[in-house]
């Protein structure tokens, strides 16, 4: 047998390998989603079983208690809340970042890595170090309980991921036909809607996706700041742990629902986020 045959093989036997690994760690992942996905369609009795019931007959009582049918509270204001609050956190986190990237990346300033260090450091502070002082300041303000502190505070904590992120994205960018757009007489608002942006796209919705996870997902400075007209959904689930004990059917019923607008921005995006990630890594 040849040397060439015996390696072919050896690469084969390898990436089975890996692929059957991958198989693995996936299933291994997505095992609790599916075990909450299958426990929301059960009635409380049956959710509460241990060991687990797997042929337990299906119901949507979980889900019609989540919405509010039975005479609970409706999910729709908290969901609204989080909708707004991530995504025009997201909006102004890219307005912001993408040329905040351009100076430190394409025009480079002087000691522009410690100017990346300097925002990437700005996240090594625990947030609940912080929430005292945002906690006063946005009660003598007069804006506790109201939405667009949230969205200022979402801002301002993605932000510097975001210009971390955004900045060796737009790194691979090609200076040649920015400079030919300089020829042709653009400005950088131009420059940056019309050639950067739509280059660099992979990275910005690779960005624009983990900070949309990250906004939807706070909880701490949600449940502090918030009451009943700025609740957010985590903090509306937060609700059904109460002093009766937890309803683990409605539970999963409701992190499913919540979960459900990440997924699926996620799988809207799953093209652009694979090339954003991987973008830079092979030269």
């Amino acid at each position: 047998m040849s040397t060439i045959a015996v390696r072919g093989r050896g690469r084969f036997r390898k990436g089975a390998g890996l692929g059957l690994v991958a198989w693995l760690a996936g299933i291994v992942f997505f095992l609790p989603i599916a075990w909450m996905a299958l426990t929301s369609f059960h009635s409380e009795q049956d959710a509460a079983t241990n060991p687990p019931s797997f042929g337990a007959a299906l119901t949507l009582d979980g889900y019609r208690e989540f919405f509010g049918t039975g005479g609970g509270a409706s999910p729709w204001p908290a969901l609204i809340n989080s909708t707004v609050a991530s995504v025009t956190s997201t909006l102004l986190v890219l307005l912001l970042a993408l040329p905040a990237a351009y100076a430190l990346s394409i025009r480079p300033v002087r000691k522009w890595t410690d100017v990346l260090f300097f925002f990437l450091s700005t996240k090594m502070l625990p947030v609940v170090a912080g929430l005292l002082p945002i906690y006063l300041f946005a009660k003598n303000a007069g804006l506790l309980d109201n939405i667009w502190l949230l969205v200022v505070l979402y801002t301002s904590m993605n932000l510097p991921i975001a210009v971390w992120m955004m900045q060796s994205f737009l790194a691979e960018v090609p200076v040649a036909i920015i400079e030919a757009a300089r020829v042709d007489g653009a400005r950088l608002p131009t420059i940056l809607a019309r050639v950067v942006a739509p280059v660099a796209l992979p990275g910005i919705a690779a960005t624009s996706l983990i900070c949309f996870i990250f906004s939807w997902n706070e909880l701490l400075f949600a449940r502090v700041l918030t009451g009943v007209v700025a609740e957010t959904a985590p903090v509306f689930l937060t609700g059904f742990i109460t002093s009766q004990g937890l309803f683990l059917a409605k539970v999963c019923a409701a992190s499913l629902v919540v979960s459900l607008p990440v997924l699926a921005a996620g799988f809207a995006a799953q093209d652009k986020l694979v090339q954003g990630l991987s973008l830079g890594a092979v030269k």
